[in-house]
């Protein structure tokens, strides 16, 4: 019998299965099941089963506390941001799961919900906000604030002293200027620089 605490994941596309083997090396929690649209019940996702849509959340609720939201971010960060406040309502605990292929600074702070993937770096006075992804081998220098509901992409570097603003993504292989402000709700395209 399992003494890990149990974990809904919300959302089961392509972020779900790098989200999935985060928590399977972390060892923290036990995936219990994924929670997404009707047609997809029964399929499974890396051997976990989509149980049910998140119709049935005010349900579940009654019986575990923890959840993630597993959908990706491509350009918004909308209907993530709607399915945080939604289960946040409900009274769901969101855990921040970090991988240990990562490295995140002693000196800096994870906002609940957030999702720290194989391979990245979090410096040191980062301050991470609520529900965030920051992606693999994504590298977020010192003093840097990301705001809730942000993606940091695969392999974006994010130099020191940038803010960037709730619900913005930060494509794959992009580079921001040190001390600079990234707009709220920006996408910005894979492999830019930003200035």
């Amino acid at each position: 019998m399992s003494c890990k605490e149990k974990i809904l994941l919300l959302g089961g596309g392509g972020h779900c299965k790098s989200v999935i083997d985060v928590i399977e090396q972390e060892g923290k929690y036990e995936i219990v099941g994924i929670i997404d649209k009707k047609e997809k019940l029964g399929q499974k996702i890396l051997g976990y089963e989509i149980i049910t849509t998140d119709d049935d959340l005010p349900l579940l609720i009654k019986s575990y506390k923890n959840i993630l939201i597993t959908i990706g971010q491509i350009g918004t960060g909308e209907k993530r941001k709607r399915l945080f406040e939604m289960c946040k309502t409900l009274g769901f605990s969101f855990p921040i799961i970090i991988s240990p292929y990562a490295y995140v600074s002693k000196h800096s702070s994870i906002g609940e919900g957030t999702v720290i993937l194989h391979g990245a770096v979090v410096n040191a006075s980062v301050k991470v906000g609520k529900n965030c992804i920051i992606n693999t081998k994504a590298i977020i220098e010192h003093d840097v604030v990301i705001q809730d509901h942000c993606h940091i992409s695969t392999g974006a570097v994010i130099n020191g002293g940038v803010i960037v603003k709730e619900g913005s993504f930060i494509g794959s292989n992009s580079t921001t200027k040190q001390y600079i402000t990234i707009p709220e709700n920006s996408f910005i395209k894979a492999g830019s620089l930003v200035k």
